[in-house]
């Protein structure tokens, strides 16, 4: 697949995704989120990759935001066609059935903050800066801001950062719980790449059904998700993953998994 306003490479099992638009702050314009789309669809069935990282090229930011110029252009009849649109590729990282951290570089704003809440681990240089600033333009979040932020931390927060447009640092994002960890910028990817590497040499069934059942915890009542849970911990059980997993234990040995 070309890419235009993306890079993409494959290392040790590991996917890098980077938001290839320095100069624009790595605004996700139309062809920018056409290739997310693209891309993570590849992702998503590429057994080679077991752990994704995306980020932002350069130093300046993560992305900070839509493109302006396309906003400009929207009515009502051709907005809600591009929010869900948005929406729809985020939630497809989102439930990508394989883990995606964000390295947040810089400004996260608007819809990049969007798609950093979509990814399932957030870690943050120390530089960087999140927001939700849609209503200084006279519109809303539309990629899922208004849920994943509202969901991740406690409402009353999140309506606040909403409705005034306010931006936070880095370390008001780690009290908040919007990020994992902070680390000076030229620490960051490396930072990404440990956390990736703990991730993969783990039974990658018990990954993915692990990071199904924990988003499933936002959608179903505590009896739904524990039946949830009962079923996908059995299903771990019928794995060689597992057999592996507990004779490497009692013998005192790392396990060599392998997907099975």
């Amino acid at each position: 697949m070309e890419l235009q306003n993306l890079m993409f490479e494959i290392e040790n099992e590991i996917g890098y995704v980077t938001i290839n638009r320095p100069k624009k702050l790595n605004a996700l314009n139309s062809r920018t989120m056409d290739e997310l789309n693209r891309l993570f669809n590849e992702i998503k069935y590429n057994d080679e990759i077991k752990v994704v990282i995306v980020t932002g090229a350069g130093e300046k930011a993560f992305v900070a935001g839509a493109d302006i110029r396309e906003l400009n252009e929207l009515d009502m009849n051709s907005s809600r066609t591009f929010a869900q649109k948005g929406q729809a590729v985020f939630n497809l990282i989102e439930n990508l059935g394989k883990p995606v951290i964000a390295a947040v570089n810089g400004f996260a704003l608007g819809g990049g903050c969007e798609l950093a809440l979509a990814c399932h681990i957030r870690i943050a240089s120390t530089n960087a800066i999140f927001g939700q600033p849609e209503v200084n333009l006279g519109i809303i979040p539309g990629y899922g801001g208004t849920q994943r932020l509202a969901r991740l931390i406690n409402t009353g927060r999140a309506v606040e950062y909403i409705l005034t447009g306010d931006m936070i640092d880095a370390k008001e994002a780690f009290r908040l719980g919007i990020v994992n960890h902070i680390y000076p910028a030229e620490e960051l990817m490396e930072k990404a790449n440990e956390i990736a590497g703990k991730i993969k040499s783990k039974g990658q069934i018990a990954v993915k059904l692990a990071l199904n059942a924990t988003l499933s915890s936002a959608d179903l009542n505590l009896k739904e998700g524990l039946n949830l849970e009962a079923n996908l911990f059995s299903l771990c059980t019928g794995t060689k993953d597992f057999k592996e997993g507990t004779n490497a234990f009692l013998e005192k040995r790392s396990p060599k998994f392998t997907g099975k």
